[in-house]
């Protein structure tokens, strides 16, 4: 029998760090895309996390990999939500 305990400290920075670099990539982008059509925008993002679903989905109980799937969901959900936010308040 091991005893691994997970690494909290390291593995939160590091989804933490990923989900920042997520967030502003996919806020940029969607801001481009929105300028040249919002449902561009929408459609291209749907695709996106659609296509990368099923590879993170996979990669959850990989020991590395996991904090990487957990700031790559919380950073593209938190961009989606700043552009909702945007596109409602003006």
């Amino acid at each position: 029998m091991t005893d691994e305990s997970t690494p909290w400290a390291t593995g939160l920075t590091v989804a933490g760090f990923v989900a920042a670099v997520t967030a502003v990539a996919v806020g940029v982008l969607s801001l481009g895309l929105i300028r040249v059509h919002p449902l561009l925008a929408v459609v291209l993002n749907l695709v996106a996390a659609g296509g990368l679903a099923p590879t993170l989905w996979g990669w959850r109980h990989t020991p590395v990999l996991r904090w990487l799937v957990l700031g790559a969901g919380v950073g593209v959900t938190g961009a989606w939500l700043a552009l909702l936010a945007m596109t409602l308040l003006g």
